[in-house]
């Protein structure tokens, strides 16, 4: 008797944006830009499967598709997560639903802002302005934060720091009252934090390349939303640092979204460079004990996030 093959993982990404010509042209759009860094086996193949919803133009999964979805992936946008659109207080009731069903979601940049606000947080602009190019990102230290990352099996192999792709203007001021920061950087306080098992918020951008950057640099100056002197700066950081450590926090994130282990291997057998800078003095005040916050209000939550669908 032939065993019955596992039931494919399912995945749901909820894109905050229109596809920019570039993305369009060299990739197909920013789904596949999410799928080619974030997916396991392959779209479409037997293991894993990806449905996109473009959120930003109200496009939204049902209610009762949700628990069928292993996780969840808000990407960023060139919207306010602290904005008053219909859509973003529509997505935020659906990650407050989605994490009372204890749902994996993970945010990244926008999707990190507005994960924030919909669990208790405040997110707005940045104090210190625009955020662009390539940042080394450091692991906040006396926090066991292999044990707070279960899915990322390093022991204590993991890096002090890493560099990430940032292209943002907003930011979060305060986690929810259950998260934990995780990272910072020099001009972010909080560019990672966790909410329990289930919540992850990615200041910057796993799934960029340096190309698509350099694309965004070009159009964030020609619409004069960045000084030439932001984008000279940005680019100088991608070309004296090599580009983002993108293996390392890709395969942190599929750690995370199917709720498994990723070890050095993930990784092409070596880690970032790592940091000795201690955490700041901020960092330390944000840090939360990292607590569950789930309740038996699921499905409460749940006709609340299938109310404001229709």
């Amino acid at each position: 008797m032939t065993a019955a093959k596992p039931a494919a993982r399912r995945y749901a990404l909820l894109l905050a944006l229109w596809d920019s010509d570039y993305a369009r042209k060299a990739y197909g759009g920013y789904r596949n830009v999410f799928v080619a860094a974030l997916g396991g086996v392959g779209d479409g193949a037997e293991g894993e499967r990806w449905d996109c919803f473009r959120v930003i133009g109200g496009e939204f999964p049902a209610a009762e598709d949700l628990a069928s979805y292993d996780g969840f992936v808000v990407s960023g946008s060139p919207r306010d997560a602290h904005g008053d659109e219909p859509w973003v207080r529509r997505l935020c009731a659906l990650l407050r639903t989605l994490h009372a069903m204890r749902k994996r979601v993970l945010g990244v940049c926008f999707g990190h802002q507005v994960l924030c606000r919909a669990l208790g947080g405040r997110v707005g602009r940045a104090r210190s302005g625009w955020d662009v190019g390539v940042r080394k990102v450091t692991f906040v230290h006396g926090q066991d934060l292999a044990g707070l990352l279960p899915f990322l099996d390093v022991g204590d192999d993991l890096p002090r720091s890493a560099s990430i792709i940032e292209v943002h203007q907003d930011e979060v001021w305060e986690i929810p009252p259950t998260a934990t920061v995780l990272a910072y950087s020099e001009k972010t306080r909080v560019e990672a934090f966790a909410v329990g098992e289930h919540a992850l918020g990615i200041q910057g951008h796993p799934e960029y390349t340096v190309d698509i950057l350099h694309n965004l640099i070009d159009r964030l100056t020609d619409q004069n939303d960045i000084e030439r002197s932001v984008g000279e700066e940005a680019r100088r950081t991608a070309a004296e640092t090599g580009g983002p450590d993108r293996a390392f926090w890709t395969a942190l994130c599929k750690g995370f979204l199917r709720g498994g282990s990723r070890t050095i291997d993930d990784y092409g057998g070596s880690w970032p460079t790592t940091a000795t800078a201690p955490a700041p003095e901020v960092a330390g005040r944000a840090v939360a004990v990292a607590t569950s916050c789930f309740t038996g209000t699921a499905p409460t939550v749940q006709l609340a996030y299938r109310a404001s669908i229709n």
